[in-house]
Parts: structure tokens; C-alpha cells; sequence
């Protein structure tokens, strides 16, 4: 099987991508995961370590070819504040509880969590469930880990690298990965559009 052993990011590769891949949050962390893309190309991501990917990054395949990351629609929590300074401090106790945050125009996004949600709603915010792919802050280490990784000849030993005969992919944690399709994504202004690596499957 074919790999993809670096991740060339966002703004810094140009051309059509030979296919692409819609993953959630959890699974555009991985550095060892077999992946199918929207179009059906079949390849192992192997880098050498574990990279967070971003909506528009690629992940370039061994004869150069580029597979593009779309986030998949999920379950969020996007928050609203009275201004600015009022949005200021719900991101710092977003922050203070060490939780992914994404910055969406004059909007915060937050996976949905009932206890968070209440709290910002008791510090005045204002909460409404929503539908899109999430794309959080890198934090104070992103740019030193979302880099140009190439895979070396070690393997995590920890990890499933195989394959269940009836053709699903598995992740390294054992879970069913399904396949989205892009166009039923939300690509607003602000959302900061989708990733996608292994193709999560529905109908």
C-alpha cells in the first residue's frame, strides 16, 4: 500500500489533490493509520510522529501526489458574547480548563459539553448547538509540531496495523473510521472550513 509520508500544510502547496479525506477532530491526530479518501484511493499515513491536521493541509503520497484534509461535520457549541472584552473572558476560562477552542469571527466553538455550556451561560455568553467541522487553535506548540514530517522505518509497535478482512479500516485504537462526503459540510465565512484523512463512510 502506498503511503503518505509528510504533511505539507495549508497554504503552502498548490494543484488538485488526487482525492481527500474527511476526518473528525479526534482523527486528524494520528501518525500511523490506514485511510481511504472520498474517491476510494487506499493509503497508510506513516509519519514519524503523530501531527494534529488542519482543514487544507495535505498529506503527499510517496510518488508525490497530494491527498487533501477536510474536517467532518460534527457536534459543536459555538458561543456568542455581549463584546469583545465580554468574549475575551469566556476564552480565558475556556482556556483555563484546557479545552480545544476555535475562534470563529466574533464566535468561540467548543465540542458540545453540557457542563461548559451552563457555565458560559452563567458568565453571560450565549450558547447555540451547531453542525460543522472543528478546527481549534494549535496552541502555543502548533507551529513546532505542524511541520513537514516524512516517515521513517520505525513503527509505533503499540498501534493495529492491520486490517479486518471485510475491508473496513481501523484506527490505531481499534474504532470504525467512516467516510463523509465533502459537500455535506459546512464551509462558512468563520468555520474555517474541513479535514479529512481516512474517509468515515455513511450510507
Amino acid at each position: 500500500m502506498i503511503r503518505a509520508t509528510e504533511v505539507i500544510a495549508r497554504g503552502d502547496w498548490r494543484g488538485d489533490p488526487a482525492d481527500t479525506v474527511v476526518l473528525d477532530f479526534d482523527d486528524r491526530h494520528r501518525r500511523r493509520f490506514a485511510m481511504e479518501g472520498v474517491g476510494g484511493l487506499n493509503f497508510l499515513l506513516d509519519l514519524h510522529e503523530a501531527v494534529a491536521l488542519r482543514t487544507g493541509d495535505a498529506l503527499k503520497l510517496e510518488d508525490g501526489r497530494m491527498v487533501e484534509v477536510v474536517g467532518a461535520s460534527e457536534p459543536l457549541a459555538e458561543i456568542r458574547a455581549e463584546s469583545p472584552e465580554h468574549l475575551l473572558r469566556l476564552a480565558w476560562h475556556l482556556g483555563n480548563r484546557h479545552l480545544p477552542v476555535q475562534v470563529a469571527g466574533q464566535k468561540l466553538r467548543i465540542r458540545r459539553d453540557h457542563v461548559i455550556e451552563a457555565m458560559v451561560q452563567g458568565l453571560g455568553g450565549q450558547v447555540r448547538a451547531i453542525e460543522a467541522a472543528f478546527d481549534p487553535e494549535g496552541g502555543a506548540y502548533a507551529q513546532a509540531t505542524h511541520a513537514h514530517h516524512h516517515g521513517h522505518d520505525h513503527h509505533d509497535h503499540d498501534h493495529n496495523h492491520g486490517h479486518r478482512h471485510d475491508d473496513r479500516h481501523h484506527d490505531d485504537r481499534g474504532h470504525h473510521a467512516h467516510k463523509h462526503d465533502p459537500a455535506h459540510h459546512e464551509h462558512g465565512a468563520d468555520c474555517g472550513c474541513g479535514h479529512h484523512h481516512h474517509g468515515h463512510k455513511h450510507g
